[in-house]
């Protein structure tokens, strides 16, 4: 697996080598579920994916929950009619289960053994391939539903699977050999640790955006243990492409998760700010909003890659050069001042 095009890193001490970028898949994962980003065209999703892989992306970032299984069917077929040697590592996530019958409703956060066996066994069905090459629980454990918005992240049930169980099924797996590597999204440096006690974690994949700034004692936990970090949402759900203004997040659709998250709602005043104030810097490198905003992230000591999205082929050509963004410590400053101006988000301002 090689490529020529975008930047390659070490995934932590997995043995594989990824680009800079890796196509996320929840922006394509269509509506008619409780964190849809609206109506999508399939055809164009497949499209976008194929450009990225075409454009040098060697990984897909995907889960179960994206559009109730949509998400991972929509990889698969994309990826159906590659060659072997022009595969992208296929990345999902397992533990957030819903109820088919209620779309609507939140998916509930559970880990139990059973539970990821069969979870694990659908997306292998879905995705069409053998082995998942690195295979993440998606939120720790909680035995309740997920909420983005207006209720945090949900309350602990006594029914929640404990880490120390729901980590080693994961070990138990990559001993198996139906993952090559493991790892945790959304954790907590303390259950990094604990988990660390059982088995290797591999990766971590944290939030992490010039916005949302609060991963910075994961990533730093991850540096000091030889995992590999990719961070989803560099781009704040599309707030530091510089294509969003107030008029157009008020016509957002009812079925986009976005249009009731806080980022969109109390917070969009500063973030459209802080989107403003990357345009000299863009302009100074000769790159997109999106690419500096993605280099941003990148830059921090520690991240590995990044996640970034597309819902139609063209938008791939909006970020894909990001890998290869240097940022000077002039530019950080700026980016650093233009937090503090504007008070967007939250966490350190500077790696």
């Amino acid at each position: 697996m090689s490529t020529t095009d975008v930047p390659t890193r070490p995934l932590g001490s997995t043995g594989m080598d990824i680009t800079r970028l890796g196509f996320g898949s929840w922006a394509v994962s269509g509506s008619g579920w409780r964190f849809g980003w609206g109506a999508t065209d399939d055809a164009e999703s497949i499209a976008a994916i194929r450009n990225a892989v075409a454009s040098g992306v060697n990984w897909i970032d995907t889960a179960a929950v994206y559009g109730l299984g949509h998400s991972e069917e929509l990889v698969g077929k994309a990826i159906a009619d590659l060659p072997e040697a022009g595969r992208p590592y296929i990345f999902t996530k397992v533990g957030l289960v819903w109820d088919p019958d209620n779309p609507s409703a939140a998916p509930r956060r559970i880990m139990k053994p059973a539970s990821v066996r069969r979870e694990l066994e659908d997306s292998l069905r879905r995705l069409g391939v053998d082995r998942i090459d690195l295979y993440q629980v998606h939120y720790p454990d909680t035995g309740e539903s997920l909420e983005y918005a207006g209720g945090g992240f949900g309350a602990v049930s006594p029914n929640a699977t404990p880490l120390e169980e729901y980590w080693q099924v994961m070990a138990d797996l990559k001993a198996e050999g139906k993952v090559r590597a493991i790892g945790l999204s959304n954790h907590t440096p303390d259950l990094l640790e604990a988990a660390e006690q059982i088995a290797h974690v591999d990766a971590i994949q944290p939030p992490f955006s010039a916005i949302n700034r609060s991963a910075a004692a994961e990533i730093a936990w991850a540096r000091a243990h030889d995992t590999g970090v990719i961070v989803y949402s560099p781009l704040q759900s599309g707030l530091l492409t510089g294509a969003f203004s107030a008029e157009r997040v008020a016509n957002l659709p009812a079925d986009d998760w976005r249009a009731a998250h806080d980022d969109f709602t109390t917070g969009l005043t500063a973030n459209l700010q802080l989107a403003d104030a990357l345009r000299p810097i863009a302009e100074r490198h000769g790159r997109t909003l999106a690419e500096v905003a993605i280099a941003w992230a990148l830059a921090w000591p520690g991240v590995t890659g990044a996640i970034v999205g597309a819902r139609k082929p063209e938008q791939v050509g909006g970020w894909i050069g990001a890998g290869a963004v240097r940022l000077t410590p002039a530019d950080l400053e700026e980016v650093a001042a233009a937090i503090t101006a504007t008070g967007a988000g939250t966490g350190a301002a500077r790696p």
